[in-house]
């Protein structure tokens, strides 16, 4: 995925097949807002940020490995989900097919969980970065921080849905609470993404 244009992609993302979709959207959601801090930080250099450059120089290493993080979980999730699929494809003549059958499913499902699982963790991390810059970066790019903010709370709040979609074929109950701690606090991170947006639209309309 990671090697597409971005017409490539798009392209794939709209045709009829199985993946990529919904899950690899939220990841690469999260890739945009890592890309969009660093880019920020990066224009957050030299004497003027001398005071907060050690705070700078941390947060484009943290949006840096985000970023890698979230390209990564974009493919994983592409896969998972063609492991999902292809689970149900299996046969279901017999009474042993059927058995085989339901737990490949439920195995691929809960490797689909996963990797919108991991992007809500990537997008709640990336929110605080944008909380943290968007004081200290460059003005004449803070609408960016706004920007990587609101890329950041799509990631979560897509996510969520696809952690949700497959929680019904999860019969293991430690496993469906691991889930659904993953995606508790999504309205938390949303509402922390559009505090940082309100702060950066009161500050460039002074």
């Amino acid at each position: 995925m990671r090697d597409l244009t971005i017409g490539e992609f798009l392209q794939q993302l709209g045709a009829r097949v199985p993946a990529p979709g919904g899950g690899a959207s939220a990841a690469l959601h999260a890739a945009q807002s890592a890309a969009l801090l660093s880019m920020v930080a990066r224009y957050s250099t030299g004497e003027r940020y001398a005071g907060v450059q050690d705070a700078i120089t941390r947060i484009l290493a943290e949006a840096e490995e985000l970023g890698a993080t979230a390209l990564r979980l974009a493919e994983e999730d592409a896969a998972a989900f063609t492991a999902v699929t292809d689970a149900y494809q299996l046969p279901k003549a017999t009474a042993e097919e059927k058995a085989a059958r339901s737990a490949a499913i439920a195995q691929a499902l809960v490797g689909a969980a996963q990797p919108p699982a991991d992007t809500i963790a990537a997008a709640r991390r990336l929110v605080a970065l944008g909380e943290e810059l968007a004081p200290i970066g460059n003005r004449n790019v803070l609408t960016d921080v706004a920007a990587a903010t609101e890329a950041a709370r799509a990631a979560a709040t897509t996510a969520r849905v696809n952690v949700e979609i497959n929680l019904g074929g999860i019969k293991d109950e430690a496993v469906r609470a691991e889930l659904l701690a993953a995606t508790a606090d999504v309205d938390q991170i949303a509402a922390a993404a559009e505090a940082v947006t309100s702060a950066v639209r009161k500050e460039i309309t002074k």
